[in-house]
């Protein structure tokens, strides 16, 4: 191990706390896959909540950061970003296992999770979006699987992954770009229960820009973190460029959304007081506006509290844009059939487990394998 991972403590207050979430969580996991789904509030007229607005859909979306960075370094020799390229890529691979094992509890029969691979619908948007999930998540693997390879003192298996590194970056870039557009797409067989504040045509491209926009903030958001918390050196010059690279994708996602609203229901919608026009506009105003105006100061720009600020907005934006688009943008039409949805305890602790365990598996393999010092290596 380096010096500086070595100083790297395992067991600290931040540590034990998500070490007691993820115990409470793996016992609402427990009584999730024994109980089945009256540890819920899903029913079937609204069979997706809260593991699919925040779990899949959001984290999905926190991942493309993986994609973004891996297609800068390997695809167009950008070697400015290959210092986070490691923990881009790591958090990523993270993200995938956090959604598929949501996948795996959401689904009635979590133990058929498997079929998807033998059993294929090529009709339908559902089988794209499950092969998208196992493949990308197979590439992410791949294209951290140097680090632990390192560890292992496999040096010639090492040298074969890296050579092939730049045909796996694009394989991973092809899926992930058709897997987020896809996650889109999924919503656009309910037209008629979506509110029109969200639902259009464009939401698979939708989804895509919000993705790129959150993977670069998630990835910022991660590397100041680390600095931070793992006692690693944060280079400004790539916090820069990724701040860079965020305001050209806000402003063009800003873009895109008053185009949708104009050309859609109309700015009024936005402005009725309604729940949905509230969501909408706290989903615009956190993740898109405030953001962009603040990465257009150069104080906030080139400060790292700043673009952390921003990072936070942003990525918090983007979630509240997932939960409205699976949740409060669907509640009125399940409200006029007497349906109601509010999440249980028991999904809200799963939640939290997945959050705690992705937290802890990103601190141990930074302890443990090369994530942070590859610069210096």
């Amino acid at each position: 191990m380096t010096p500086a991972q070595d100083k790297i403590k395992l067991f600290t207050p931040v540590t034990l706390g998500l070490l007691i979430v993820i115990i409470a969580g793996a016992l609402a996991v427990y009584k999730k896959l024994t109980l089945g789904e009256i540890t819920t509030n899903l029913q079937d007229d609204f069979p997706w909540g809260l593991w699919i607005g925040f779990n899949v859909l959001g984290g999905v979306a926190m991942a493309a950061g993986g994609f973004v960075i891996a297609s800068a370094v390997y695809l167009l020799n950008m070697k400015k970003y290959k210092p986070i390229a490691r923990p881009a890529i790591l958090t990523a691979f993270i993200g995938y296992l956090l959604a598929a094992f949501t996948i795996f509890l959401d689904i009635g029969h979590p133990m058929r999770i498997w079929h998807p691979m033998v059993m294929w619908q090529i009709r339908s948007v559902m089988f794209i979006v499950a092969i998208h999930v196992i493949l990308y998540t197979t590439v992410l693997g791949l294209e951290s699987s140097p680090m632990l390879l390192e560890k292992l003192k496999l040096g010639g298996l090492k040298k074969i992954i890296e050579k092939l590194m730049v045909p796996i970056a694009l394989f991973g870039t092809l899926l992930s770009v058709l897997h987020q557009s896809s996650l889109g797409a999924v919503y656009l067989i309910v037209p008629d229960k979506l509110h029109s504040l969200w639902y259009s045509q464009t939401l698979p491209f939708s989804f895509l820009v919000s993705a790129v926009m959150m993977g670069l903030c998630m990835v910022s958001f991660v590397s100041i973190l680390s600095s931070k918390f793992f006692n690693h050196s944060a280079n400004m010059g790539i916090f820069s460029g990724l701040a860079r690279g965020s305001i050209i994708t806000i402003a063009f996602y800003l873009i895109l959304k008053i185009y949708l609203l104009l050309t859609g229901p109309g700015a009024a919608a936005a402005f009725t007081g309604s729940m949905e026009s509230m969501m909408y506009l706290l989903e615009m105003s956190v993740g898109v506006v405030i953001p962009l105006i603040l990465l257009l100061l150069p104080g906030i720009r080139n400060s790292i509290g700043g673009i952390f600020l921003v990072d936070i907005l942003v990525i918090g934006g983007v979630v509240i844009n997932r939960m409205n688009i699976a949740v409060f943008g669907l509640l009125k039409h399940a409200g006029e059939r007497g349906v109601r949805y509010f999440p249980t305890g028991n999904e809200i602790m799963v939640t939290l487990f997945l959050i705690a365990f992705g937290a802890v598996l990103f601190k141990l393999a930074v302890k443990y394998l090369n994530v942070l010092s590859y610069e210096e290596a």
